[in-house]
C-alpha cells in the first residue's frame, strides 16, 4: 500500500447485519489532487466516506489516510470534513460556530483563522448574524468554512454544492482550485456531474459498493470525436460516410465516429456527391453520458 498517497484503500468493505453497504472499495488518491467520488443513490458513497474519516470501522479490508491507518486520531487534526447533512445551533452566529470548532481544534491565532475562512466562504459581512437567519446556501458555505479551519492537508466534502445557486457553486469551484494550488488534497463526493467535470483531476464511480471505473475524466469518458450529419434521407450516403469512420443512424441523422478536424473534408465530400445537407454538428462527449452508461441508467 502506497503511503505516499493521501488516500489508499484495498478491499474496504462494510456490512450492516446481512446488508452489504460497501463490498470492495479499492482506490488511490494522490496528494494535491481534486478527486471526484461518484455513484447513484445507495451505491455506498456516504458509508465509504464515513470509513475514510474514521466515523465507522470497516468490516474488512484496510486503508491509509495521509500515510496513517484509517481512524488514526492524530491524523484527524490534518483532516477537514463537510458531511452531507449537518446543522449548527440556530442561536449562534457564524463566527461563534467557527470559534467553537477552533477551540476544539486548539487552533493558535484562532481569530485570524476564523476571518480567513469566513472570507473564503464569502461570509465575512454576515459572520455576526445568527445561523437561524442564514439561507440554505449560506449554511452550506458556513459548513465549508468549518471544514477549512486550520488549513487541513486533506478535505473531504460530501455534496458541498447541493444547496447553492450558480454563483455559490462558482465560488466553491474557485475555493477548490485555490486549495489545490496550495497543495491541499480534496476528496469530493457529488451528484453534480458538471461540477465534477470542471474541477476534478481524477474520479471514481462506485456502483453497489464497488469501484467500477477510476481514472482521469478523459479516460473515463473514452474520448472519441463524433459528428452528427443531418442530410436528405438517403441510405446511399452511408457508404460514403463510412470512409471517415464507423457510422450509426440516429433518427434522421447519421453519427460518424471521426475526428472533428476532418469536418471540412467530410462536408466537401458530401457536396461533391450532390447530397442535400441540413446540418453538420460536432458532438462533445460528457461525463454524464458515460456515467449513465456505466451505471446502466436508461438515457432519454
Amino acid at each position: 500500500m502506497d503511503c505516499a498517497n493521501a488516500i489508499e484503500t484495498r478491499g474496504l468493505a462494510k456490512t450492516f447485519g446481512e446488508t452489504s453497504a460497501v463490498a470492495d472499495l479499492s482506490l488511490s488518491v494522490a496528494r494535491g489532487e481534486i478527486f471526484g467520488f461518484l455513484g447513484p443513490n445507495g451505491a455506498g458513497k456516504t458509508t465509504s466516506v464515513k470509513m475514510l474519516t474514521g466515523l465507522i470501522r470497516p468490516s474488512h479490508g484496510s486503508g491509509t489516510l495521509l500515510g496513517a491507518p484509517l481512524g488514526d486520531r492524530k491524523t484527524r487534526r490534518k483532516l477537514g470534513y463537510l458531511p452531507e447533512l449537518f446543522r449548527y445551533q440556530e442561536w449562534l452566529s457564524g463566527r461563534e460556530v467557527l470559534r467553537f470548532h477552533a477551540r476544539m481544534m486548539g487552533l493558535r491565532d484562532a481569530k485570524r483563522e476564523i476571518e480567513r475562512v469566513l472570507d473564503l466562504a464569502a461570509l465575512s459581512e454576515r459572520g455576526g448574524d445568527r445561523v437561524g437567519a442564514y439561507s440554505k446556501g449560506m449554511q452550506q458555505r458556513l459548513g465549508l468554512a468549518v471544514a477549512l479551519l486550520g488549513e487541513p492537508d486533506l478535505v473531504i466534502l460530501d455534496e458541498p454544492t447541493s444547496a447553492l445557486d450558480p454563483i455559490g457553486r462558482h465560488e466553491v469551484r474557485q475555493i477548490l482550485r485555490s486549495l489545490k494550488t496550495h497543495g491541499t488534497t480534496v476528496f469530493l463526493n457529488s451528484h453534480l456531474l458538471t461540477e465534477v467535470e470542471q474541477v476534478c483531476d481524477r474520479i471514481a464511480i462506485v456502483l453497489r459498493g464497488r469501484i467500477v471505473a477510476q481514472g482521469t475524466i478523459a479516460e473515463i469518458i473514452g474520448i472519441q470525436d463524433v459528428v452528427r450529419v443531418r442530410a436528405q434521407s438517403d441510405r446511399a450516403l452511408q457508404p460514403i460516410l463510412e470512409r471517415f469512420g464507423p457510422v450509426s443512424v440516429e433518427g434522421d441523422a447519421f453519427l460518424i465516429a471521426t475526428a472533428h478536424a476532418r469536418i471540412p473534408e467530410l462536408v466537401q465530400t458530401l457536396v461533391q456527391t450532390g447530397a442535400r445537407i441540413f446540418a453538420v454538428e460536432p458532438i462533445e462527449a460528457t461525463l454524464e453520458d458515460r456515467f449513465l452508461e456505466i451505471t446502466g441508467t436508461p438515457q432519454p
